[in-house]
Parts: structure tokens; sequence; C-alpha cells
């Protein structure tokens, strides 16, 4: 009668891990769960893992907005990027979100621009801007190619084009004009650039007189 094969068997011992080898368990297994791309940095497969992805969607930014004030207009303005909002009778609302540009980039805003109290420019744009007793602000930052026709400018930025300021215009120390300037009351802070002809305008006073 042959002897019975035991049943249980001894299980083997595990064999001592080697220094700096990544096992299932120990400090290597800890360094590998906390720090998965640099325990793998010897490995293809895990290098693969930390390599950026080439078919990202493209990143788009949120920025300020070209015009800030209660304004109409008529024109173009190039997108190149998303458009979201809503569009009503009763009121509108849109976010428009574009890609990075660069400094020579075309106007955001081309065509007329009308408003009644104030407006703040502070991207580029180009076309004509008008108003009968307006406040037009040019940011520092922002580059208007175009004519305006407005009460009180205030320009901390760059105007290449005619001004008429039917009140005053007001240039920063970081402004510059490029054009003719009509006003019956001009002032300049020293760093500002104006190349061009001014004419003073008379007062409202006196011409209603």
């Amino acid at each position: 009668m042959s002897a019975v094969k035991p049943a249980i068997r001894a299980e083997p011992k595990a064999k001592p891990e080697r220094k700096g080898e990544v096992g299932a368990s120990g400090p290597g297994a800890a360094a590998q769960r906390l720090f998965p791309v640099e325990s793998a940095k010897h490995s293809g497969a895990a290098a693969a893992v930390a390599r950026p992805r080439r078919d990202a969607a493209p990143s788009f930014q949120a920025k300020i907005p070209v015009i800030t004030g209660e304004a109409t207009y008529r024109g173009l303005m190039p997108v190149d990027g998303t458009i979201s909002g809503t569009l009503g009778a009763t009121g509108s609302s849109i976010t428009v979100r574009q890609r990075p540009r660069n400094c020579d980039s075309v106007p955001e805003l081309n065509g007329d621009i009308g408003f009644k109290d104030m407006l703040r420019i502070n991207g580029h744009v180009a076309g004509k801007i008008f108003s009968f007793k307006g406040t037009l602000i040019v940011d520092g930052s922002a580059r208007v190619d175009a004519s305006i026709d407005v009460a009180v400018v205030v320009i901390n930025g760059a105007v290449n084009g005619d001004i008429i300021g039917h009140e005053r215009v007001e240039l920063g120390p970081a402004g510059v004009v490029i054009g003719n300037i009509s006003t019956p009351s001009l002032a300049m802070k020293p760093g500002a650039t104006f190349q061009g002809d001014c004419r003073m305008l008379k007062e409202k006073e006196d011409d209603a007189n």
C-alpha cells in the first residue's frame, strides 16, 4: 500500500528583496504607490504613461471684454474660439473664449460703436466711435484704430485716428495718439505722445451766443 501524500504543503519562503528592487511590499512598494512616475523611470511602459497626449483639446482663455459699458455696435467680430450664451428680445448674455493672440492681431471689433454715458475700451477696436454726451476711456492695454467723435476722451493706450472731443481730451502718461485732435480743452501729462495737428474749438457757451 502506497503512502498517502500530504494534502497541505508548506508555503515557500519569500525571497528577501534586494536594495533598490521594486516588489509587492516594503519600502520599494510604498515608493511606487506614492511616486509612480519616479519609480517607473527605468521601465518603458511606465514612461509612456508620463508622456503627454498629443491629441489634447485646444486651450482657450477667458479674456477681458473688448468694451465695457452699454453701447450699440454694428460691424464684424472675428472669433477664434467658442461662443456660448443666449440671445433674446428681453436680454442677451454671450461669453466668448478666444485663443491667445499676438500683439499684431486683427481688431477684435471692426465697425461702428455708439454709446450714451461711458464706454471703456480694453482691447483692439477699429472703425468709428461716436457719442454726443458720453465719456470714452481707452485703457492702457487697448489699441484703437478708429475715428473718435465724443464729448470727453481719456486716453491711456494707443489711438491711431482723428479725435474730436466736444468737451475735452486727456492724454495719460502712457497715452499715444497718431492723428489730429479737435477739442476746446486739451490736457497732456508728462510721457504722453502726440503726433498730428491740434485745432482748438470754441466753447459751447460761445457757440450759443
